[in-house]
């Protein structure tokens, strides 16, 4: 789509140099019956110089491509204006090339759900913490599998974790006969008042989708926009926050394992490879079954306490949930599983509804 609009745009930037031809007298152009002004000949080259400027922004600075394209826009209106006879059909490259800026402003531009997940994550890495390491001592609390596990990922000696940053590609759907959507997704958690947010770009039919998870104060939101304008989900309430806190314990099971030494979690040993954690968060209670190899690593996490959301956007619908693990490598000093499956299980039987691979996590994020 990007390749697509900047050949759009280069072609209709290119268009303009006829004006400034057709002032300075480079090139007979019978098609332009209007006389050009050498003054007016400079602004048509002025509007092709800017409209190829918002292709180089398109690549290099997408943020700021809507804010430049906006203005070569403009320009180029008005030089067709002052030669409507001649060249009005270029109102409609404009028409066309206006909905991809808006578009821009909305998806990485400052009005859309990016802007929303950039905004909130600059104002969790303005809170500076102290971080300790890790010692052999804070594991003697944990039941045995835990600490195994802990071990086998490497935390013992290391600072404890006050956020993570996590990098994602994978594909989702919202059924078991739905079509698999393509994702990439970035993810930014702070652990000290368990915060989330969750950026998701995806594709369905063809479209853009933007989705963004919040989990702040111990509220959780969601919203999915199609083409970054139009909603086509926007929930929230207690039945979501509590599904959003199992993802918050699962988060930290899988990719900060040393966040588990947290008070908040109350273990109840099951055998030697699965125990049950009871993870509390401002009133939130939560429960969740890890279940551990010979190994030590995490190869499963289930829990019940996180609902599945109904096709109507709203409705949570209570199933088993379950993330199964595989591909343990290192990602800095912690070797982590680097692939997980998230799974419902309905009545009609278990499905997998989301393959997520982990590209790469930083720890301790500073502004």
């Amino acid at each position: 789509m990007r390749i697509v609009l900047a050949t759009l745009l280069t072609f209709h930037a290119l268009i303009h140099l006829v004006g400034l031809f057709k002032a300075f007298g480079f090139a007979e152009l019978a098609l332009l019956t209007t006389p050009i002004s050498k003054p007016l000949g400079v602004v048509w080259l002025v509007a092709t110089l800017a409209l190829l400027a918002a292709v180089i922004m398109l690549f290099v600075a997408p943020r700021s491509f809507w804010l430049v394209g906006a203005v070569g826009l403009l320009i180029s209106q008005i030089v067709i204006v002052s030669s409507w006879n001649d060249a009005k059909v270029g109102t409609l490259l404009n028409v066309v090339a206006l909905l991809a800026v808006v578009h821009g402003a909305f998806y990485r531009g400052p009005f859309g759900l990016h802007a929303s997940y950039e905004a909130e994550v600059r104002r969790g890495l303005n809170q500076a913490a102290v971080m300790s390491l890790v010692t052999d001592a804070d594991l003697d609390p944990l039941p045995a599998p835990v600490q195994r596990y802990l071990r086998f990922v490497g935390v013992v000696g290391q600072p404890r974790v006050q956020n993570f940053k996590v990098r994602f590609v994978g594909r989702i759907r919202s059924a078991v006969d739905a079509p698999w959507m393509e994702f990439t997704a970035e993810q930014q958690s702070f652990t000290d008042k368990p915060t989330r947010f969750f950026m998701m770009d995806a594709r369905m039919k063809g479209l853009p989708v933007d989705v963004f998870h919040s989990y702040l104060d111990a509220k959780a939101r969601m919203q999915v926009k199609v083409l970054s304008l139009y909603p086509m989900i926007d929930t929230s309430g207690s039945d979501l926050t509590n599904a959003e806190t199992v993802t918050i314990f699962n988060d930290m099971c899988v990719m900060a394992p040393a966040t588990l030494i947290n008070g908040a979690i109350t273990w109840n040993l099951i055998d030697d490879r699965t125990v049950q954690g009871m993870f509390s968060n401002s009133g939130q209670k939560i429960r969740a079954v890890l279940h551990f190899d010979d190994s030590g690593a995490l190869v499963n996490f289930t829990s019940d306490d996180r609902p599945a959301l109904a096709p109507d956007g709203k409705t949570m619908v209570p199933q088993r949930w379950s993330t199964p693990l595989r591909g343990y490598r290192a990602y800095g000093p912690f070797r982590l599983a680097s692939h997980g499956d998230a799974r419902y299980a309905p009545p009609s039987g278990t499905f997998t509804y989301g393959e997520f691979d982990i590209l790469d996590i930083s720890y301790n994020v500073v502004q």
